[in-house]
């Protein structure tokens, strides 16, 4: 009896330390054929901002490893073996086995233990058509330019809306990802992977969708926080209303464009791509101004003389004002603005309905929207 009784008491001790054990770490073990001059493997966390080493080891005679390590959040790791790089989500109490061939140049992998790792997977293969699709196009680009003996703006013609095409399908393929992976942090990743000031409705939307998922993420966290701060001046949202100086010292509202169409278009004499995207907004503004088309040009310039310079040499022959406080401005601030050029189009309710558009997408969107009014 007493034997039993201690064989029931020693499993039972057994299995609570595997227990235990197993919710204090992670492991991942692995075999690499075809290792070549690869001696080691390296463990790395990421997160949206960042990459570390936090780990690394010999590969066996066999090709063979294995890392432990805690993981009390679900998150993105990065295993680096030679010169290749392959992604997987880990959390404690995960055990995940791994196979690679470094001898395929297609660097494939098997991973098992991680639904969210497969997933990722399917990411990065999205990522991987439409990069490749890019180095195509560059060394193409490359090739004739060199072969031409200089850059042409003819060529520029004929590459550049196939690059802006590609980057545009990935960016729709990739939406749809993360709107059908919303509980996964693979819908995550790639969520982060888009270009935030373009798709910010949509990615302001997959953060409201996401407020109970992924609690203990920081990374996640981080993301949700910034969208909500960016909600209020996103897409769909009331214009929140200011008083600047005017460049001739009297003040300018933004209630006194109620019933108009404007667009705020921050913007200083120092900023490059400002004074390049300023020939397009002249351009459009000479096309659209008759049809009700109104401007507002909100420097973040400190000093009047080069604002004034500024407007003067780039033509600007709307309304101009200005905090003169470059980032710390009142109006800066309130529209959260980090980086110029930065725009903001609104309808005559007081609604943004567009946001940082420049170049040919503004010339598409004025005339959408002047053409449906008419």
């Amino acid at each position: 009896m007493k034997t039993r009784l201690f064989t029931c008491i020693t499993l039972c001790a057994a299995l609570f330390f595997v227990a235990c054990k197993n919710k204090t770490d992670f492991t991942i073990s692995g075999t690499v054929a075809n290792p070549g001059k690869a001696k080691m493997a390296y463990l790395l966390v990421a997160d949206t901002t960042q990459v570390s080493v936090i780990d690394s080891t010999k590969l066996s005679d066999k090709g063979e490893f294995e890392f432990k390590h805690p993981a009390p959040y679900a998150n993105l790791y990065k295993l680096r073996i030679g010169t290749s790089i392959f992604d997987f989500v880990a959390k404690n109490g995960d055990g995940l086995k791994f196979e690679t061939d470094l001898a395929d140049l297609a660097h494939p992998y098997k991973i098992t233990g991680s639904d969210d790792s497969e997933k990722i997977k399917e990411f990065n293969r999205i990522s991987n058509v439409y990069g490749d699709k890019n180095s195509k196009l560059s060394d193409e680009y490359t090739a004739k330019s060199e072969a031409l003996g200089k850059e042409s703006d003819s060529l520029i013609k004929v590459y550049m809306p196939q690059f802006q095409k590609n980057i545009t399908d990935y960016s729709t393929e990739i939406l749809k990802f993360v709107n059908d992976n919303k509980k996964s942090l693979a819908g995550f990743y790639a969520a982060t992977s888009l270009d935030q000031y373009k798709y910010e409705k949509e990615l302001v939307a997959y953060a409201d969708a996401i407020k109970g998922e992924f609690t203990d993420n920081p990374g996640v966290q981080r993301f949700i926080k910034q969208m909500e701060i960016a909600k209020p001046v996103s897409v769909g949202h009331k214009a929140p209303e200011f008083t600047v100086k005017g460049i001739d010292g009297k003040d300018v509202k933004l209630t006194d464009y109620k019933g108009k169409y404007v667009m705020l278009d921050f913007w200083a004499s120092w900023c490059g791509p400002c004074r390049q995207e300023n020939p397009n907004v002249v351009k459009q503004y000479n096309a659209f101004k008759s049809k009700g088309f109104n401007i507002l040009g909100i420097s973040l310039d400190t000093e009047k003389k080069d604002w004034q310079g500024a407007v003067n040499a780039d033509k600007l022959t709307w309304a101009h004002a200005s905090d003169l406080q470059r980032f710390d401005g009142a109006t800066e601030k309130l529209y959260h603005i980090e980086a110029i050029p930065s725009n903001f189009i609104i309808d005559p309710q007081g609604v943004i309905v567009a946001k940082n558009i420049t170049g040919a997408d503004l010339e598409n969107f004025l005339n959408k929207t002047f053409n449906k009014v008419q």
